[in-house]
């Protein structure tokens, strides 16, 4: 039986907090979204690292993380990034884009991302799943697809415009796209199905100490944290059954 083969495109640095309790980001991603007896590889794009072109085909999916970048930037790896998942777009390999990764993966295949007209979004946000339209065969498996799923959310850039090919899937009063996907292999998610509370609540606080929030809105965050809880485990299912489910030549 073949052992899945998946690769976490880290577009951050792990910060003190992350690294001293789960060991860096690419443990909770792993933690998150792998399963027993599978290889998970882990590239610090951000730092330059990325997998070598002819070792692709060994791979079943690539998850790309937030990042502190703008994914409209022109960094160096940032453009080396957005070739790459053209690349991995032309091979048809599952590619799932969280926060950053789901504005870069945008950019990537010729959508429109930028700076959010409505300020930052931080905390947790109800977002609304477009249920009367295709919906991928991967979120089918969902039980009882629910028409509302909870997401902790960090962002003050968002999709303007989805790639021709898109269909967004989920959407929100503060962000028009929350979730989008391109045949059965692009997925792009704009909050963090894999954050727990406590990171979450780590980042609000360095962002209220150099000054990049106000201090009502990271009030306003925490009390949310404090009283709802974020629909992880059908996020987790919804990004597991679509790295892991194998593809179709036609929507099912």
């Amino acid at each position: 039986m073949k052992v899945g083969r998946y690769a976490v495109l880290l577009a951050a640095r792990d910060s003190e907090f992350v690294e001293r309790v789960y060991g860096g980001y690419f443990n909770v991603f792993v933690a998150a979204f792998g399963e027993e007896g599978e290889r998970w590889d882990l590239f610090r794009v951000v730092d330059d690292e990325f997998p070598d072109m002819s070792e692709l085909y060994k791979y079943d999916g690539f998850v790309i993380s937030g990042s502190p970048y703008d994914a409209y930037g022109n960094d160096y790896w940032i453009l080396k990034l957005c070739f790459l998942l053209q690349t991995l777009d032309a091979m048809e390999k599952k590619v799932l884009g969280i926060c950053f990764g789901h504005q870069v993966l945008c950019r990537s295949l010729g959508g429109k991302v930028g700076k959010a007209c409505s300020g930052w979004d931080i905390g947790l946000r109800t977002v609304k799943v477009v249920k009367d339209l295709w919906v991928p065969s991967f979120l089918e498996e969902l039980d009882e697809m629910p028409s509302t799923l909870s997401i902790i959310e960090c962002h003050q850039d968002e999709v303007f415009e989805v790639p021709m090919g898109a269909q967004v899937v989920a959407f929100s009063e503060k962000t028009g796209v929350e979730m989008f996907v391109i045949g059965q292999h692009i997925l792009g998610i704009q909050g963090h199905p894999e954050y727990t509370k406590d990171i979450l609540y780590n980042i609000i606080d360095r962002l209220l100490d150099n000054n990049s929030i106000q201090r009502d809105i990271a009030e306003k965050a925490k009390f949310g944290l404090e009283t709802a809880e974020p629909d992880r485990k059908s996020w987790e299912k919804i990004c597991r059954d679509f790295l892991k489910r194998r593809q179709n030549s036609s929507f099912s």
